[in-house]
């Protein structure tokens, strides 16, 4: 049973998927007669508009005519108009068509109008290839597509080739799909034909199309091999790079340059250089006791490349500029000498005495006119003691 409704769910799946594009043909009638012009149909792939006729007519006239009031006309001989592959006309907004007889008041005006809800269909659709063959492309859900659309992007980079859809989606908190990573792009001559389609359980979901230059929103990577090589001659620096690298063009007239030399001591005094043709540039006003810092970028000219500035190269310093070497080795000597002399001072403060240190140093002997305590002998005698009898005699009267 989890099998089959398993099965169930992905064959539904894979019709909402590559379910085609809901459109409708509305074409306008005629009150007081009926148009021999029928069952007017639209291939919007090939940009084929096809009819049916009551009548054998010799030639047909159709115009397509987008919103932008830009037309293009064809004279067929057959009920099968193809317009050429250098019309590109984006079939969201709606387009108009028109096919009349010659020589005759038989016409018929048919509008092509995409289907489903509106407000459905994504909104900020933008695209943009770096790092020479990525693509990044995002967009912004409907506002009034419902919480269950979910949205797959189809892509075509000529009409000799297939549609391909998006292998990796950028996925938004709720699992919608919100943009796409492609890569091993390759840029051609021809638009690129983006469609972004919709599917939701409420409603059908308006379709997105747009035609793109590849060329135009490539971010140009920055020049390689940035070099200054100076002198002390007149000549001052010679500054050579190489153009970036593309995947479609390789001559180096298809680039100019723009050219940022910057004072390091002094940011505000900046020097920029556009528009500069070769990959050399002599910068004459070099300042050898100068530190500067050089970056280059790089857009298109007179080619299929992008016409607005690609990414900065790394920053490369040239330039002596001034010599506080030596200062800083004289400080350091003396800011050393200060740091071992009081380490010295408080370890023999902390260790050792003064007197252990710097002992008296002794005087020589002056035995004519000094006498020392060595040079005075003291003797001690017993003196023998005598005893007698002292006698008292009175006399009286």
């Amino acid at each position: 049973m989890f099998v089959t409704l398993g099965l169930i769910c992905m064959i539904w799946w894979y019709m909402m998927l590559f379910h085609p594009l809901h459109a409708d043909i509305q074409c306008m009638e005629s009150d007081t007669w009926e148009s021999p012009i029928t069952n007017v149909n639209v291939d919007w792939r090939r940009m084929e508009l096809s009819w049916e006729s009551s009548r054998n007519f010799s030639k047909y006239k159709c115009t397509i005519m987008n919103m932008n009031m830009e037309d293009r006309e064809e004279e067929v001989n057959s009920p099968l108009c193809s317009f050429p592959v250098e019309l590109y006309f984006p079939l969201h907004k709606g387009v108009f068509f028109t096919i009349e007889v010659p020589n005759t008041n038989i016409s018929k005006q048919c509008t092509f109008l995409p289907g489903g809800m509106n407000g459905s269909a994504i909104e900020n659709f933008s695209c943009v290839i770096y790092n020479i063959f990525l693509m990044n492309c995002t967009w912004q859900a409907g506002r009034h597509a419902p919480a269950d659309t979910q949205y797959f992007l189809y892509w075509q980079n000529s009409r000799d080739e297939e549609e391909m859809e998006c292998e990796l989606y950028i996925k938004d908190e709720n699992g919608r799909n919100m943009g796409c990573i492609f890569q091993n792009v390759s840029i051609g001559t021809e638009k690129a034909y983006f469609l972004v389609n919709g599917s939701s359980k409420d409603s059908l979901i308006q379709f997105y199309d747009e035609y793109i230059d590849l060329y135009k929103i490539e971010i140009l990577t920055a020049p390689l091999n940035v070099t200054a090589h100076c002198t002390r001659d007149s000549a001052g620096c010679i500054i050579t790079w190489h153009p970036p690298l593309t995947s479609h063009v390789e001559k180096a007239k298809c680039f100019q340059y723009e050219i940022s030399i910057q004072n390091k001591d002094e940011p505000k005094e900046e020097k920029k250089l556009p528009h500069v043709r070769n990959d050399r540039y002599e910068f004459q006003n070099y300042n050898e006791k100068k530190r500067y810092i050089l970056k280059i970028r790089a857009c298109g000219a007179n080619c299929l490349v992008s016409s607005n500035w690609g990414e900065w190269s790394e920053p490369i310093e040239f330039g002596q500029g001034k010599d506080y070497f030596i200062f800083v080795i004289l400080f350091l000597i003396a800011l050393g000498t200060i740091s071992v002399t009081l380490l010295q001072y408080c370890l023999f403060k902390r260790y050792c005495s003064y007197k252990s240190l710097f002992p008296p140093i002794p005087q020589p002997r002056d035995k004519l006119n000094v006498l020392t305590d060595e040079d005075i002998q003291t003797g001690y005698v017993n003196l023998p003691t005598k005893s007698h009898t002292e006698e008292i005699t009175t006399v009286e009267e």
